[in-house]
């Protein structure tokens, strides 16, 4: 008597990895190995029908009978478009963009998960399971996107010229020898288990545990990453501030590259050439970033050039796809539970590019809300360059009084 569950537990070892006629094969083989009554036995113990098993005898009877195709000609049963042409057109109707508030669009308002768009063609007349929606979307050529960041808004007509004029200076300064830097502040991040986006390896089961909200915790606060980039030298120094985010500590950014990298590497430099967004705390606008960079020109003695980029076009800042990116990238999945977890993640950021990263913790107070008066601007030794002044300018040492 044939043992059934010898066969069934070999069949469920490998059924997951067969295709249709591979399936069947199997089954025959187990059918002809058994013997008399093999059929009935091994359509009790797989679940495949005595004709599908019938099939693969004669296939092993003639193996010159198989060709390269899975399944053979005319093989299955028809299509659901064969049987429903109009149901691709209706699901192109219910996903197709279209304005929110058409009131043609029932799904407009909801997330289109397979259940809902199924449901909704059944409420149209058609007869579709959940599982089959995955295929037709594949037909029309939909899956599933995240939203991109392209649209800027309104453009500057001298968007270009300035990008332009920002390139010519930079290579400028490198054929002189002068160091360029690019600088920036990144998007403040919380401190504590906190789930922090993408993933990493982690044994199968073993998750990082995280917070279920995310509530700023009293202590820890939230940390603000200033960085500085070297173009010419492709490394990254950043200041880990506790503080907030001001002119101050943009400008205490810079000095602490020159105090801890600028200076070893441009041994004859006396000049600075800087590129920067046209907001934040190092925004074309903020005073008192202008004023601060004439105390740093002051004490160093060095001629500061700035070049802001146009309003809304920061990403194209060097440091935002050179470095800021890649710390992102270093720290996914990771949570962010103390101040010197994220100097050492930083501070590990590498590239095969060549990337280095500094970074050191700055634990000063920069207090909000310094105003600069008209008669302080006046002491500035400020000049613009002649091709948009408010977003291209010099500062020069004062002379001493």
């Amino acid at each position: 008597m044939t043992d059934t569950s010898v066969i069934r537990e070999r069949f469920t070892a490998v059924e997951r990895d067969l295709n249709e006629r591979s399936r069947r094969l199997l089954a025959a083989v187990e059918a002809k190995t058994a013997g008399h009554g093999g059929i009935t036995a091994v359509s009790h113990a797989t679940g495949v029908a005595r004709s599908t098993i019938s099939r693969g005898l004669k296939d092993l009877a003639d193996p010159g009978s198989l060709s390269g195709d899975v399944r053979r000609p005319g093989g299955g049963g028809p299509t659901l478009i064969a049987k429903d042409p109009a149901l691709l057109e209706s699901l192109r109707r219910l996903v197709e963009p279209a304005t929110m508030g058409d009131p043609m669009r029932p799904l407009m308002w909801v997330s289109k998960s397979h259940a809902k768009l199924a449901a909704a063609l059944r409420e149209m007349g058609h007869k579709i399971a959940d599982s089959s929606i995955p295929k037709l979307l594949g037909l029309l050529k939909y899956r599933r996107q995240v939203n991109r960041k392209t649209l800027e808004g309104s453009h500057n007509p001298d968007r270009n010229a300035q990008f332009e004029y920002i390139n010519a200076a930079v290579i400028a300064a490198q054929a002189a020898g002068q160091p360029v830097i690019s600088i920036d502040t990144k998007k403040k991040e919380p401190i504590g288990s906190y789930k922090n986006g993408g993933s990493d390896y982690r044994p199968e089961g073993c998750p990082d545990k995280v917070n279920v909200h995310d509530f700023v915790d009293k202590e820890l606060g939230k940390v603000a990453p200033y960085g500085v980039y070297d173009v010419t030298a492709n490394a990254g120094c950043v200041s880990l501030g506790i503080s907030n985010d001001t002119a101050q500590f943009a400008v205490n950014s810079i000095r602490r590259w020159l105090d801890v990298m600028g200076r070893d590497r441009y041994p004859d430099m006396n000049q600075l050439m800087i590129t920067a967004d046209g907001g934040g705390s190092n925004g074309s606008r903020v005073r008192l970033f202008k004023t601060e960079l004439q105390k740093l020109v002051d004490e160093t003695g060095l001629t500061i050039g700035v070049c802001h980029y146009p309003p809304g076009t920061s990403k194209w800042n060097k440091i935002e796809h050179r470095l800021f990116c890649h710390i992102t990238q270093t720290w996914r999945g990771k949570p962010l539970v103390s101040r010197e977890a994220v100097v050492e993640l930083i501070a590990s950021t590498t590239t095969r590019t060549g990337l280095t990263v500094r970074c050191e913790l700055d634990t000063r107070d920069y207090p909000k809300g310094i105003k600069v008066s008209d008669a302080e601007m006046m002491t500035l030794n400020i000049k613009g360059d002649t091709f948009h002044p408010e977003w291209n300018y010099t500062i020069s040492p004062r002379r001493p009084i």
